[in-house]
């Protein structure tokens, strides 16, 4: 299964009113564990930064000028997130800056059932304290010393740790690979998969020679039309 943990930037809060993103950042997972893809860009908003949105990202005017409008990236993000389920912190927020943004450019919007929000999982798991995304990494000892201000990528990274905490929780421990595995590209991901393995000494036949001839026996009164005969085993000696 493969999902894009992400987080967006944006000059405000309003998109039906002429706020724009200015960043978008994404990281990949698939079976719930990171495959080391990521996508991030930056975007020229085609308009100024309030001073409000500024004290949020750091994302300037000057900064912003010669970075790509979202026409030019947009077929690059829909590849990377192409088949995948979007996973975002209060996703209403970053799911109506990018319809806003298709829109703009005659592109269908992302559908709400594509969508799982965090915030709600957070709300369901923890109904009375706080599930801002730095109060859940708080919760789960999630190291946050490299976040100085929001960022499309590294909010999107710390929200990919707190979505598994949230839906069960990291085991760390728990080892159910063999040793001898094999990598695959999934989805243009690694993936890892066990090898079947061949046992070194071949597995004793457990069954007597007394409850073979009872199971035939049984079969046999079945009649001729019985399923079970095209599965009558042929006789083994034990071992």
């Amino acid at each position: 299964m493969r999902e894009i943990v992400f987080d967006t930037e944006t000059t405000g809060l309003e998109p039906l009113k002429g706020d724009r993103l200015v960043e978008i950042g994404a990281v990949e997972l698939f079976n719930h564990l990171p495959t080391g893809r990521d996508y991030h860009v930056y975007i020229n908003p085609e308009r100024s930064m309030p001073e409000e949105a500024f004290r949020v990202h750091g994302l300037s005017d000057e900064f912003l000028a010669d970075k790509p409008l979202f026409g030019a990236v947009v077929d690059e993000f829909l590849s990377f997130i192409d088949g995948a389920t979007l996973i975002a912190h209060n996703a209403n927020f970053d799911i109506s800056f990018l319809n806003a943004e298709f829109a703009r450019l005659g592109k269908p919007p992302i559908p709400p059932e594509r969508v799982i929000d965090t915030l709600a999982l957070a709300r369901r798991k923890h109904p009375k304290a706080a599930n801002t995304l730095d109060a859940l990494c708080s919760r789960y000892g999630i190291d946050t010393s490299s976040r100085t201000v929001h960022g499309g990528l590294i909010d999107s990274v710390l929200l990919a740790d707190v979505y598994l905490e949230l839906i069960g929780g990291r085991q760390p421990d728990l080892v159910l690979v063999p040793e001898a595995v094999a990598e695959v590209t999934v989805d243009g991901g690694l993936a890892v998969v066990a090898a079947p393995q061949q046992r070194a000494v071949p597995r004793a036949f457990r069954v007597t020679a007394e409850e073979q001839a009872a199971h035939r026996a049984f079969i046999a009164k079945m009649g001729d039309s019985a399923l079970w005969k095209t599965y009558m085993p042929e006789e083994v000696e034990p071992g």
